[in-house]
């Protein structure tokens, strides 16, 4: 395998944002809290950076999925050039051959190392830990969130002697939330990992389909009602990340410190202010594409 032809092209910087609406579900299990909803003090909901590039990396794994096949097929990539390294199963011997030398047949091989980085220690090595191209940062809510308490039942009996299960408290979701998660992308990283355009461009085509396409039992209605992804107009910057996060960023109308109820409690704006909009290339909305590709 070989480095895409266009390996030497620079990437713009860029920053982006994801709007998240949680409605009766449970956005990231907390492990230490019995798989409790994130929440800091405050009450205030997070999303944690690490559960939501899993989805993405599930979504390229499932190689024979749909998301997979039709994205493969649209932008025109092999499998074996996108492959998972945070994967189960995975062969480390096999891994730290790839990172032998210049490490040319790792780059060339897993997608998720090329674009968020990689902490797999080559044995003797101190240089194979490399940060990633694009970076998620903690999602919070913008009120607080109230999760629900539910106990879970199964009609069959687990336990010996019991006609019945039951789970106490096991069904926990949060009852609505807007969350906002803002990313980046670091061109500077781009030469030690090995990113290129394509691996930027399937993360892009990927965010819309993260929680649609692996809802679960306790995340069934988890919904990214904006995507918005600006690229700056040079490799260095043209706008402070800050301004725009601030200025995409919904606000809550009314009632600041309780859990809101709906969408229809934020004021959410649908674009970029103009003195803004002139010092980047520009301003996209990955969920609003996603429509007009469908024909919506």
């Amino acid at each position: 395998m070989t480095q895409p032809s266009n390996s030497g092209e620079l990437l713009n910087r860029a920053t982006g944002l994801l709007v998240i609406e949680v409605v009766n579900s449970n956005p990231n299990g907390d492990p230490d809290n019995e798989s409790e909803p994130r929440i800091r003090p405050g009450d205030r909901g997070e999303i944690s950076p690490v559960s939501f590039k899993r989805k993405l990396r599930d979504l390229v794994e499932q190689k024979q999925g749909p998301v997979w096949r039709s994205l493969a097929q649209r932008l025109g990539l092999t499998d074996d050039e996108f492959a998972i390294l945070e994967s189960r199963g995975r062969d480390r011997k096999q891994i730290e051959q790839e990172l032998s030398g210049d490490g040319a047949r790792f780059k060339a091989r897993y997608w998720d190392g090329r674009l968020f980085g990689n902490t797999f220690l080559e044995k003797g090595s101190s240089t194979s830990i490399k940060t990633g191209v694009v970076q998620f940062g903690m999602g919070l809510s913008i009120s607080p969130v109230e999760v629900q308490r539910h106990t879970l039942t199964n009609k069959a009996g687990v336990e010996e002697g019991k006609d019945r299960g039951m789970a106490p408290l096991g069904y926990r979701v949060v009852q609505h939330g807007v969350y906002v998660m803002p990313f980046f992308v670091n061109p500077t990283a781009a030469h030690k990992s090995g990113c290129t355009r394509p691996d930027l461009d399937l993360m892009l085509a990927l965010i819309p389909y993260a929680y649609s396409h692996t809802a679960s039992f306790v995340r069934p209605d988890v919904r990214l009602r904006h995507v918005w992804y600006i690229e700056h107009k040079s490799p260095l910057g043209s706008c402070p990340d800050h301004e725009l996060i601030d200025a995409l960023t919904p606000v809550r109308k009314r009632d600041t410190n309780q859990p809101s109820e709906s969408w229809s409690d934020y004021e959410v704006p649908s674009v970029l202010p103009e003195l803004l909009t002139k010092r980047v290339a520009s301003c996209r909305d990955l969920v609003a594409e996603l429509g007009e590709a469908a024909g919506g």
